[in-house]
């Protein structure tokens, strides 16, 4: 018997690679002989560095780079091979600003920026960032001014590239862009499809959980008009039409039109960088699974990622979760044969969060104990 096991970590319990853990020594306690490998996956947020860098070998750069509100911190990103990837919640992400200081009008994405470029100067092109979890909605100005992009306001004066200065965008100057960003093969993994600007556009969809309220979210919208407006004018790009130009504040789309960007799936991204595929050949099963299966599973997390590739093979994956919501059995289109969960009837989600370990490990212990009976039958 050949087991595959490639979850998702579940929020504040397990990592993906402590879940690899439970399930190779639940596996060899049910079955008197059996084949485990396990490899640490993640959708493009949390922990997708770490994912990729231990499923390829490779290792976390320490860089030294700006937060949001432009304190000096220390940032990692991950390398392997010839490519690095870059979360860029790690130098611009919410939990970095307290939440009393939360207020994207004052943020700035300057800090993904450095991590851009200390990956450009220590010679990779192959650049893949996940761009999930942002404190910004500054339209990627801030990361790009890290990359030599200038924003002008109508008297020529440089802006500092925070929310509040997108509606002083008068001209935007890419005379001194870092030429290496040409070179590159860009990678922008985003699972969002929201417009720039609008109703679903990145101010009116994300910027509430990011501090702003009120009139600041008009205020907000406002400004991201005029930039997109900007940027229309001068390079010919509308991004209400760009897919997930809106993702990250904006991010996606400064990454698109500076950088040739291509978005792309978070999950399908991270399968790819560390060769899944290839770990196919023989498994009987594979096991998958994250924190809470619902009808956001299929808007491209891990079980639905893992559960097409395993179906395109013809290999069943069964799913262990910590809960199950509505919405879960859409899995069921996508692969997942099975769905399981670490939680008993009555049992409180603050139990099982303390009690992960122990459940996950009594749950996957019953689950492979199914699958060895119907083996004998």
């Amino acid at each position: 018997m050949k087991f595959l096991f490639a979850s998702d970590s579940f929020k504040g319990s397990l990592t993906s690679s402590q879940i690899i853990t439970l399930l190779t020594r639940a596996a060899n306690d049910v079955f008197d002989s059996c084949e485990c490998k396990g490899i640490p996956v993640a959708d493009g947020g949390e922990e997708t560095v770490t994912a990729v860098v231990k499923a390829t070998g490779g290792h976390k750069v320490s860089a030294e780079v700006h937060d949001p509100l432009m304190n000096e911190i220390n940032a990692e990103y991950g390398v392997f091979g010839d490519k690095a990837i870059i979360e860029m919640a790690a130098a611009s992400g919410l939990p970095l600003v307290q939440k009393e200081l939360r207020n994207p009008m004052n943020t700035t994405t300057y800090g993904t920026g450095e991590l851009i470029r200390h990956a450009l100067d220590s010679g990779y092109r192959d650049i893949s960032a996940a761009i999930g979890g942002s404190a910004t909605n500054d339209g990627g100005m801030g990361c790009m001014r890290a990359l030599g992009v200038r924003f002008l306001d109508d008297t020529g004066n440089d802006l500092a590239g925070v929310g509040g200065d997108l509606w002083h965008v008068s001209r935007i100057d890419t005379s001194s862009i870092d030429k290496r960003l040409y070179d590159c093969n860009f990678t922008v993994m985003c699972d969002v499809t929201n417009p720039l600007c609008g109703e679903n556009g990145a101010t009116y969809t994300f910027a509430r959980q990011k501090g702003a309220h009120g009139t600041t979210l008009d205020m907000l919208e406002y400004g991201m008009q005029n930039y997109r407006d900007v940027i229309k004018r001068q390079f010919g790009i509308d991004c209400d039409t760009v897919r997930g130009a809106g993702a990250a504040g904006g991010l996606g789309a400064a990454l698109s039109v500076f950088c040739g960007g291509k978005m792309r799936s978070g999950i399908e991204t991270v399968l790819d960088l560390i060769g899944f595929d290839k770990h196919l050949s023989g498994v009987d099963f594979i096991i998958t699974g994250e924190g809470r299966a619902d009808s956001q599973s299929v808007c491209g997390k891990v079980m639905q990622g893992v559960g097409l590739r395993a179906k395109a093979h013809n290999i069943p994956a069964i799913g262990i979760c910590g809960s199950l919501g509505e919405g879960a059995d859409a899995l069921y289109g996508c692969g997942i044969t099975s769905l399981k969960t670490i939680m008993e009837p009555d049992m409180t989600l603050e139990y099982a969060i303390e009690n992960a370990e122990k459940l996950y490990y009594e749950a996957a212990v019953k689950l492979f104990q199914a699958i060895q009976n119907g083996r004998e039958l």
